[in-house]
């Protein structure tokens, strides 16, 4: 949506930026009587932080059926509120987004199942361990247990960078990219009609892919290039 990012307070004169609070209400005085004063521009981000703290302080104490539940949680609240235009500009498809992706589709998985595998287990909290700091257990070490919750993760964080890149080109037309993203949308589609049930290296690569995009997008040649790998990797995989 296109906002106005500078505001000031009508009841007590404050300036602030909508884009560091998310907020119109007055951080000073807490009116919400405010207006903005400058142009409106395209922005879909919103101050948000990803702690699994409190989550991982139950470890000892509760069952995993529960925290995972819990962690599926607290990622959500935090995926909810994140977007990638910022006053304008396209930001990166980053690490914290997609660990809390997954984590979301992982931790939703577990609280669901009676039962889980140790190596499912394992991965889960090595996941937790790290998410909020954007770190993610190696791709090869994806369970077989977790192969459709991770495949289905990794199209939604695909899919949520996708529309805010769409928005973007929208403003700032590249037909070379708005192609690129075509072929981006198509091997997602093909994970989600598959429920995710593909090949974990390959939903991961299509991962960088979008991340390439944007890059690309905001002007990086050589991302082009890369996403173009990532993508041929996919596509010899599924010959």
């Amino acid at each position: 949506m296109k906002v106005r990012g500078e505001r000031e307070c009508q009841d007590c004169g404050t300036r602030w930026r909508y884009y560091e609070t998310g907020s119109i209400a007055c951080p000073d005085c807490g009116s919400i009587h405010s207006v903005g004063i400058d142009e409106h521009t395209e922005h879909t981000d919103a101050p948000a932080t990803l702690d699994l703290t409190p989550v991982r302080s139950r470890i000892d104490a509760d069952p995993t059926r529960e925290i995972a539940d819990a962690a599926a949680e607290r990622c959500r609240e935090y995926t909810r509120k994140r977007g990638f235009i910022d006053a304008g500009e396209l930001r990166s498809l980053d690490p914290t987004f997609v660990a809390a992706v997954e984590l979301q589709h992982v931790g939703a998985h577990l609280s669901r199942e009676l039962r889980s595998g140790d190596p499912a287990e394992r991965y889960f909290y090595e996941l937790l361990g790290g998410a909020d700091d954007g770190d993610r257990p190696a791709v090869e070490s994806v369970p077989s247990e977790l192969r459709v919750p991770y495949g289905l993760a990794m199209a939604a964080a695909v899919d949520s960078y996708q529309r805010d890149v769409r928005t973007y080109l929208d403003n700032d037309p590249d037909p070379t990219a708005r192609q690129l993203s075509g072929r981006i949308r198509d091997h997602r589609k093909r994970i989600e009609a598959l429920d995710g049930d593909v090949d974990p290296a390959d939903a991961n690569r299509l991962v960088h892919a979008a991340r390439d995009l944007g890059s690309y997008s905001t002007g990086d040649e050589s991302a082009f290039v890369r996403a173009e790998n990532w993508l041929a990797g996919i596509e010899d995989d599924t010959v």
